[in-house]
């Protein structure tokens, strides 16, 4: 019986009898083509208008046979680099070809994987027999320059880069880029009366003489403002938060501090406790 090729390295298969005195020459070249497929590199230059058809000859090294090839040649139009069809094999694949056109590697029959005509980078790809596809990025990334991707049901997408100091945020559905939430907007340093708004932090200076806030007059459930002794002063001349018609801790009248030093966030809870006091 005479020997027979393996389907996809082309393998020689000896059988008892086979082969006298070859053997061991034969059996060296199955390894060599082993070690193609293992580890094995080589440079393909491609032809400037047709590419290369990749080569798998029965019983001996071939250049479709390596591991990884390196496309090299300057094209001048799109090309094809063809895998001929019935193999299955991995490939790593580095565009190296010179002009901006795009590369496409494929088998005889399929439609194959891309690279663009800007993509000079690898590939890992996997020839089945009847196609081959991108193994290591099944679709392309989405968005573009300063984009965060991500995946979006299977498919990449891309969200655009926020504005300085925001974060990335999500809805339990979309992601996107907004303001940091739960702290406090903070103002200027205040030396006169004023009044104060939900969501706002003030540094109060009383070094002058005494200061009033005024608090808002229709607070809703959650809001706050924080307030802080900025020169340490609150002890000589007082800090006094007007409540506007709200209770403040359960009661009606105004807040005096007196406290050096003293910081604090209000929280606006009912009409029942008005203004509740955080951290005085």
């Amino acid at each position: 019986m005479p020997s027979s090729y393996s389907t996809d390295l082309k393998l020689e298969l000896m059988v008892t009898g086979e082969k006298a005195g070859l053997w061991g020459d034969i059996t060296n070249t199955n390894l060599n083509i082993l070690q193609q497929a293992i580890a094995g590199y080589e440079a393909i230059s491609l032809n400037a208008t047709t590419g290369a058809t990749l080569t798998f000859t029965n019983g001996t090294t071939s250049n479709g046979k390596n591991a990884v090839l390196d496309l090299t040649g300057t094209i001048t139009t799109s090309v094809n680099v063809i895998i001929p069809d019935g193999i299955e094999k991995n490939y790593i694949i580095k565009n190296s070809t010179s002009g901006s056109h795009a590369v496409v590697v494929k088998t005889n029959s399929g439609s194959g994987a891309t690279f663009d005509a800007t993509n000079k980078g690898f590939k890992l790809v996997y020839s089945d027999g009847t196609d081959v596809v991108d193994v290591a990025l099944a679709s392309p990334p989405g968005g573009s320059d300063k984009q965060i991707q991500f995946n979006d049901n299977g498919a990449f997408g891309g969200i655009t880069m926020g504005t300085a100091g925001q974060v990335l945020t999500t809805d339990g559905t979309t992601a996107s880029f907004g303001d940091v939430a739960g702290g406090a907007s903070w103002q200027a340093v205040k030396t006169a009366s004023f009044n104060a708004v939900a969501g706002e932090g003030y540094f109060v200076n009383t070094t002058s003489g005494v200061i009033t806030a005024t608090l808002p007059g229709s607070p809703s459930l959650g809001d706050f403002i924080s307030f802080i002794d900025y020169a340490r002063t609150f002890d000589t001349n007082t800090f006094t938060v007007g409540r506007n018609g709200n209770p403040i801790a359960g009661t009606a009248a105004d807040l005096t501090v007196s406290v050096e030093g003293a910081g604090f966030t209000l929280v606006y809870v009912d009409g029942t406790q008005g203004w509740l006091i955080k951290d005085l």
